[in-house]
């Protein structure tokens, strides 16, 4: 597989990506998934990488998302990556998420956008955060109004477990 360094890619994101808050948002969703990626033995610097360029083009071409990305930011890249981000937008790409790393991004995307505006109420931010709690406030339709719960929903069907689990999972990765 040839995949760029770490670097080349943080240079990419902050090449296309201004905003702190988006660029914050891409270096958490790369933190879950090499963590997933370590849990299941899989490639973590192709996992890491997925989620760190996942939104490379939505900050300046939203409505090319990720289009745009795909086919002319990386195209010096695998595949299997090209895939998975084309996959956590399957309404704008036509791609479904199918592999454990599609089915991840996506369920890892929407979720830590939502836990991350969470842990802003917190004091204590992830440190102490329950997966009940955050049930729970994702049935406040108000806050954080931007999330799809619907995209949230469809991430947790995807990989076929306990949301709690998941949420779980995330808090614990957050928190380190």
């Amino acid at each position: 597989m040839n995949l760029p360094t770490r670097e080349k890619s943080q240079a990419l994101l902050e090449k296309h990506i201004e905003n702190p808050a988006l660029r914050h948002h891409c270096e958490m969703v790369a933190t879950a998934l090499e963590s997933y990626a370590q849990k299941f033995g899989e490639d973590e610097e192709l996992w890491y990488q997925a989620g760190l360029l996942h939104d490379l083009d939505w900050e300046k071409y939203p409505d090319e998302h990720p289009n745009k990305a795909v086919n002319e930011f990386l195209t010096d890249y695998p595949e299997e990556l090209k895939r998975a981000i084309l996959s956590h937008g399957p309404d704008r790409t036509g791609v479904e998420p199918e592999t454990k790393l599609e089915r991840y991004l996506f369920a890892c995307d929407e979720l830590s956008g939502f836990m991350h505006a969470y842990s802003l109420m917190r004091p204590n931010g992830f440190a102490g955060m329950k997966a009940g709690k955050i049930s729970k406030k994702l049935k406040d339709v108000s806050f954080a109004a931007k999330i799809s719960r619907d995209d949230v929903s469809k991430g947790f069907e995807l990989i076929d477990g306990e949301p709690a689990e998941h949420i779980q999972f995330l808090i614990e990765v957050y928190s380190k």
